[in-house]
């Protein structure tokens, strides 16, 4: 067993014991706790113009649970496979059959503290409103880690959000602020408008590296280190944001259309992103089915790229095109899918090259 593994087994043993001694003393911990998990595998093909193909088979494992430590108090934790990477819980089968690395994805407390305000602190699920859930700004696997407060009440919601990035013991560390505010408003009786505006902005990114591994993945560094150390973040990213969201039904499936929009204040030129799209069914049901078309276009300094979509153009920003997916439910715990990128990479900082990716999965559920 790793010293991973026997930290996480640890810090699930105290969790189980402080839910039981602090719940209500009539209900019993299994009453209290809920377990779930998944696995998923996958094939995926890469193919990068100028570049040899590669193809691999991967898996992504995950086991949580959620104990109930009050009436209004949740605490959620989650083991994941990866590799430390903040957005990406993926692992590929390679390595002369190693052991694969298991780390602490969430940990979080949910304060229920009135019915339209939650608090939460800790390694938590990324509490802001993704239009069509798309990648733009955040990948779907990133879960942040700080304190975030949602309100929400009628047709209004908000979020405010403070995250800790980099602590750094010889210079100001770098932060995380965040604020969206949104409504969702009915439009007869099956359709819906959810829009909004958001801001997030990073603190003290100029002349430092590029969070979590020091890879630009498409943002403007520093080459000559005269001025700023060499491969360091040129740029603030200070970011105004623009949502919507229509939800309505054709016959039996469920339709969605969605928009999102950045720029980022702190550059004058590549700095807007934004996506569109259509979804079309919900595989979640026996014999369910669903398919969606995004299209992104990511400018190189319009976001931080580390946290970002990890497959769309490879990850990272200085990238366009389409997003295609599908998915099939055998049952409610067997999932089938299927995601082809088809992108253009290095617009701006290189040389332009076309990019796809194929990624076809099937998921096992249980809880």
């Amino acid at each position: 067993m790793t010293s991973k593994t026997r930290v996480s087994v640890a810090a699930i043993t105290a969790v189980l014991s402080l839910s039981t001694v602090s719940a209500a003393e009539d209900e019993s911990w299994v009453d209290r706790i809920n377990f779930k998990g998944d696995l998923r595998l996958r094939y995926e093909m890469i193919d990068l113009d100028g570049a040899p193909e590669r193809n691999r088979m991967r898996f992504r494992a995950r086991f949580g649970l959620s104990a109930k430590v009050a009436d209004d108090v949740k605490f959620v934790f989650q083991l994941a496979s990866g590799g430390g990477d903040p957005v990406s819980t993926n692992q590929s089968f390679d390595g002369g059959f190693s052991t694969k690395d298991i780390g602490i994805d969430l940990a979080y407390i949910d304060w229920k503290i009135t019915d339209s305000l939650n608090f939460f602190g800790g390694k938590m699920k990324n509490p802001l409103y993704k239009a069509g859930s798309v990648p733009l700004v955040w990948d779907s696997d990133l879960n942040p880690e700080g304190l975030a407060l949602t309100y929400k009440s009628g047709k209004f919601f908000s979020t405010v959000g403070g995250f800790s990035v980099e602590e750094r013991s010889t210079g100001d560390d770098s932060l995380l602020y965040v604020a969206q505010l949104g409504a969702k408003f009915p439009l007869g009786d099956t359709a819906s408008l959810t829009a909004g505006v958001g801001y997030f902005a990073y603190t003290n990114t100029i002349g430092n590296l590029p969070f979590y591994n020091g890879r630009p993945k498409g943002n403007t560094v520093a080459l000559g280190g005269i001025v700023l150390p060499i491969g360091t973040y040129v740029y603030d990213y200070k970011n105004s944001e623009l949502f919507a969201q229509f939800d309505t039904r054709v016959g039996n499936w469920p339709l969605k259309i969605y928009v999102h929009a950045t720029q980022n204040s702190e550059v004058s030129v590549q700095d807007t992103a934004y996506a569109f799209g259509a979804k079309v069914g919900s595989a979640k049901k026996d014999g369910e089915m669903e398919f969606s078309w995004t299209y992104q276009d990511i400018e190189a300094d319009a976001v931080i790229a580390t946290y970002n979509d990890s497959d769309f153009g490879g990850g990272g920003t200085d990238a366009d095109g389409h997003l295609l997916k599908a998915k099939y439910a055998i049952s409610r715990k067997i999932i089938l899918g299927g995601t082809l990128f088809v992108n253009n990479v290095n617009r701006f900082q290189g040389v332009e090259r076309d990019y796809s990716r194929l990624q076809l999965d099937v998921e096992f559920k249980f809880n």
